[in-house]
């Protein structure tokens, strides 16, 4: 019987819904005010930076870092091949240039020796992405943009519960950057989030995400800035989400051991290495090797479970065409992999028949 498993769906509750209700019926504005520093007072405790600032998504938080660093016209600012868009286009958005580099197939983040070869006079920043809560040794990083005066930018976009060495991701960059997506650990819909230890970037971040205003609500502006806002009632539910983020990450654990325990020794399939002390999974990934991946992917949808592709190479994408290198891992991972059902939502009835359904697959 045909069953209906989406790759991910968004898991809320009764509590975000009768928080939102109490909101609205409370009378609030909506636009950003308490609420939003409530929680944006909870995300800077749980990852342990001192300044945190929510804004309307992942990609402007991006961009709100590149400017907040001084980044413009000119500037240079190297980014992974495998990644999801966004992480070039904020660069382009401030108006500088993505340098595209390889990553390292182990861990499927930025790869340090190709790094250090495409730094030029004109590299300024390194967004380093932290794929699915892995990390690269974050310490090597820090040493390469340190002693090459280069900011580290985290796009932790996936990583909100994910550590390394016992430190949050996000914390270990200059500024960090997280996702509240639908498909994110914690989701508003929409939603980004700035975290920084620095005083001084954390106000030019809210001058540039607040029209350039000295002070919200006063119309005297310092500097260029924009309406990159978040508001009130999408943190009503971002503060429901943060109670529960334990329970959240402990069950992304668990769905990610069952479908490596399920699958263990099936021919054709290869889960990335990941130490789940550490990672606090958003997707659950797999390797399907011989070029099956494709035909995987639709035996699946006619049993009515839901896939999706790895990101493909974003120098084989249209808009990034123009760039030139040697990318071999990262064609290599976006040729082969392809996300599993991961929503909070599914049951282990159907993680074991989603795992049934893979080996049923490859013995045929």
């Amino acid at each position: 019987m045909k069953q209906d498993i989406p790759q991910m769906e968004p898991s809320i509750g009764k509590e975000e819904q009768d928080a939102v209700l109490t909101y609205l019926r409370s009378g609030g504005w909506l636009t950003e005010f308490k609420k939003t520093r409530e929680f944006e007072k909870m995300i800077a405790n749980y990852t342990g930076a001192k300044y945190c600032s929510v804004v309307s998504n992942g990609t402007v938080s991006l961009a709100i870092a590149l400017w907040a660093l001084g980044i413009k016209a000119g500037d240079e600012v190297i980014v992974p091949d495998y990644t999801m868009i966004a992480s070039a286009n904020a660069v382009v958005l401030a108006g500088a240039k993505p340098v595209l580099v390889d990553i390292d197939p182990e861990n499927l983040c930025l790869d340090l020796e190709s790094a250090k070869k495409a730094i030029t006079k004109k590299t300024k920043a390194i967004i380093l992405v932290t794929i699915n809560g892995r990390s690269p040794k974050m310490e090597s990083f820090v040493a390469l943009c340190r002693n090459k005066k280069l900011f580290l930018i985290e796009d932790a976009a996936q990583s909100l519960g994910s550590t390394y060495n016992g430190r949050h991701l996000g914390t270990f960059g200059v500024i960090g950057s997280f996702s509240f997506a639908m498909h994110k650990i914690v989701t508003t819909g929409q939603g980004g989030a700035l975290v920084t230890n620095n005083r001084d970037i954390y106000k030019k971040i809210l001058k540039i995400k607040d029209f350039g205003r000295e002070e919200s609500g006063i119309d005297y502006h310092q500097t260029i800035g924009y309406n990159f806002k978040f508001t009130d009632l999408q943190a009503v539910i971002g503060i429901e989400q943060m109670k529960k983020i334990k329970w959240r990450a402990k069950r992304k654990k668990e769905m990610f051991s069952m479908y490596k325990k399920l699958l263990k020794d099936t021919a054709g399939v290869q889960f990335i290495e990941t130490d789940l002390r550490n990672v606090s999974h958003m997707f659950v990934e797999i390797n399907v090797n011989n070029g099956q991946r494709d035909e995987l992917m639709a035996f699946l949808q006619k049993k009515g479970i839901g896939t999706r592709l790895f990101y493909p190479s974003i120098h084989t994408q249209p808009p990034y065409k123009w760039i030139k290198g040697t990318f071999l891992n990262s064609v290599a991972v976006s040729k082969k992999g392809l996300w599993l059902p991961s929503s909070l939502l599914i049951s282990d009835k159907d993680i074991g028949y989603v795992c049934k359904s893979i080996k049923n697959f490859f013995n045929s």
